[in-house]
């Protein structure tokens, strides 16, 4: 297992933080910065932003929205930030949710599935430099009613460029293993594993993917879990609730929140329901309140560092390659404290 460093989304008050942070991981040797998006500060921006300020460190895009770009955008914004990096880009995709894909980029979230399929499709021939001639549900190229005609990247690039998808669900899971190079997980708790792993290896056997004998081998499993260095660990996950709360309770309507439906996957139904009915109206200290320790502290690192150390185990254990670490902290100080602690509790385990 290999430790990445999760940025989030920047323009929140913490962006020379985060610069820090990404350098200082770089200088750890952490595998990859993963950078986020949703409708503030865009991924491509700020990869291009770090790719200049430092210099070993993987680039990832966790995600860029689906809805929001052509294929072929991405294919060329991908291959783009690559070849400026010196070859250190990795491209996450996910098609967001209803509300971002409808409300914000004015795209229906109808077929998720099909419509990632295509588009990892049509992204794959571009980075091979294929001419993209492509005749799907959901994408055409060129139109066949017009001038347009197949064309091909320009760039230079690697055509195993690697590609990860965001999924939560198992028909998701099943379509990450078939089709993409890794997994961005979100809210991974170890004890429940075996149903990612199982759904992961479905798509990874269907598209004869790995080994016969280990079909998940050369597959990046990321997961992104929070980090809360602190003796207290009450503390620690009382300051991890919030973001618990805003995914569980608030980022999706009644009807469709991926993150969830996860949580009554793993076991708290009645709880999830509570937070998301808090969260909805508009009570959002009483559903981070709301939202059981249980589930924080099996998705999260939380306490001293010997409790953090034994905690890991368990996620290297449980398949996961990548470990993308998610500072809980309220400085700069003891960001780049957290990114130390878990790079010599790593090294210790080996």
């Amino acid at each position: 297992m290999r430790l990445a460093v999760n940025l989030g989304y920047f323009g929140m008050g913490m962006d020379a933080d985060n610069l820090a942070v990404a350098q200082e991981a770089d200088a750890l040797g952490y595998a990859v910065a993963w950078v986020a998006e949703a409708y503030g500060s865009d991924v491509p921006t700020i990869l291009g932003w770090l790719a200049g300020q430092t210099k070993d460190i993987g680039l990832g895009a966790a995600v860029m929205q689906i809805p929001a770009r052509t294929a072929a955008m991405t294919a060329m914004t991908a291959a783009t930030i690559d070849h400026v990096s010196g070859g250190r880009m990795h491209l996450g995709l996910g098609v967001s949710g209803p509300q971002v894909s409808e409300g914000w980029h004015g795209v229906r979230f109808a077929d998720p599935l099909g419509r990632t399929r295509e588009y990892v499709e049509v992204v794959r021939m571009a980075l091979r430099r294929e001419r993209v001639s492509y005749a799907g549900r959901h994408l055409t190229l060129p139109l066949p009613d017009g001038p347009g005609k197949a064309l091909k990247l320009t760039l230079p690039t690697r055509a195993d460029l690697p590609i990860y998808l965001a999924a939560v669900g198992p028909k998701n899971l099943e379509l990450a293993g078939e089709l993409a190079d890794g997994l961005l997980a979100i809210f991974f708790a170890p004890e429940h594993a075996g149903t990612i792993i199982d759904s992961l290896t479905t798509g990874r056997r269907r598209a004869g993917r790995g080994t016969d004998e280990d079909p998940m081998t050369g597959f990046d499993l990321v997961a992104t879990v929070p980090v809360a260095v602190t003796d207290d660990v009450e503390a620690g996950l009382a300051a991890i609730a919030p973001y618990a709360a805003l995914y569980v309770g608030g980022m999706g309507s009644r009807e469709q929140n991926f993150y969830n439906r996860l949580a009554v996957r793993m076991g708290f139904g009645e709880a999830a329901a509570q937070v998301q009915e808090l969260y909805l109206a508009g009570r959002h200290r009483d559903a981070a309140a709301a939202v059981p320790r249980e589930f924080i502290d099996s998705t999260s690192l939380v306490g001293p560092a010997s409790r953090i150390r034994e905690r890991l185990a368990a996620y290297a254990e449980a398949g996961v390659t990548t470990l993308a670490v998610s500072p809980f902290s309220p400085g700069r100080e003891e960001r780049l404290r957290t990114l130390h602690v878990m790079a010599t509790a790593l090294q210790s385990m080996k």
